[in-house]
């Protein structure tokens, strides 16, 4: 699996206990360092966040916190920072991963995040290249975006592609059974086709908190002092003074206060422990969908992209109250897509 975005980290849950990072790239360095994998830089963040929710295989949470694809290999592509991602940098990152695709035995591709403008599919060169690497055998999924509360959703390249598999949220309530809807983007795209194709979910997705920086030691201090009685959190406390400005305050304060202040940050924070917090965006929704591909090439080899794009839309169920436009096909099924691409016969 390939992934472009602003940046990566080698976390925990892609390199322990095998390091399952095959290759990084730089674009906009002539020789790129695996070591840059090592630094804690905010540009690291999303895409570390969206690789772990794909391939994670939860070192971190004893395999709690993994995703479906928990044993691919990655090849990690920085098309941008923390600040901007530009339209052209992502077609220089797609032709790359075309060009490697052999080498590294690239299969699927996830790109969460979009160009700068709408643009005919026929004509913008950044939608052409997701043309050419599903032509190259690469099954391209591309986040639709968060846009649909506006007056204009708009649904920028690369989602906008015909052949890209472009994937809209949902709100499943973090249990699985929710029927919610979500603010994605949705079409007619600028050369009139219907976006997103299909949809998964978009909100209470886990996903690793950045490692080796403050937000990293903040919740793990919250999630210990969780787990604490209340005679020892001031004592916790001021062990652990410098770390969070908020709860140093409330150090001479009453148990219940300190529960009170702690209950707040979860909240506001998405902590679920010291390692992992809730997201929400289709930038998370795409790689959910791109771990369900991984196992229907697991299982079938064989299968196309244009065969794997028709699988999940067949199996894909539609959810009542949120109108097709928003939803394409409906909630990608991973149990069906896989048992559908186990009998898949190729036309003759």
């Amino acid at each position: 699996m390939a992934f472009l975005d602003a940046g990566f980290f080698a976390h925990p849950d892609l390199v322990t206990p095998r390091d399952r990072i095959v290759a990084y790239h730089d674009i906009f360095l002539r020789r790129t360092s695996r070591r840059a994998l090592e630094q804690p830089n905010v540009s690291a963040w999303h895409g570390m966040m969206t690789s772990v929710v794909a391939a994670g295989n939860g070192a971190l949470s004893g395999g709690r916190y993994r995703g479906l694809a928990h044993e691919a290999d990655l090849v990690l592509v920085k098309v941008g920072s923390a600040t901007r991602i530009a339209h052209d940098d992502i077609r220089r990152g797609i032709e790359w991963v075309i060009d490697q695709r052999e080498r590294y035995r690239i299969r699927i591709l996830n790109i969460s995040c979009g160009g700068d403008w709408e643009a005919s599919y026929l004509e913008d060169p950044l939608s052409r290249a997701a043309e050419d690497a599903t032509r190259a055998g690469i099954v391209v999924i591309a986040a639709v975006g968060n846009a649909g509360n506006e007056p204009r959703p708009r649904v920028l390249p690369p989602a906008s592609a015909p052949s890209v598999v472009t994937v809209g949220g949902f709100d499943d309530d973090g249990v699985g059974s929710g029927t919610g809807h979500y603010h994605s983007s949705y079409g007619p795209t600028f050369d009139g086709l219907q976006k997103p194709d299909v949809i998964a979910p978009a909100i209470w997705v886990a996903a690793p908190i950045l490692p080796g920086t403050p937000t990293s030691d903040q919740a793990r201090l919250v999630s210990l002092l969780d787990g604490l009685e209340d005679h020892d959190l001031a004592r916790c406390l001021a062990e652990h003074a410098g770390v969070d400005p908020d709860l140093d305050a409330l150090v001479t304060r009453e148990a219940y206060l300190i529960r009170q202040a702690l209950a707040a940050k979860r909240h506001d924070q998405k902590v679920i422990s010291g390692h992992y917090k809730h997201v929400d965006g289709t930038s998370f929704s795409a790689p959910i969908v791109g771990s369900v591909v991984a196992q229907m090439i697991e299982a079938n080899p064989r299968l196309s992209p244009q065969a794997i794009r028709r699988i999940l839309v067949e199996t894909a169920e539609r959810l009542p109250g949120i109108a097709p436009q928003r939803q394409g096909f409906g909630v990608v099924r991973p149990r069906a897509a896989v048992a559908a691409a186990v009998a898949y016969q190729p036309p003759t």
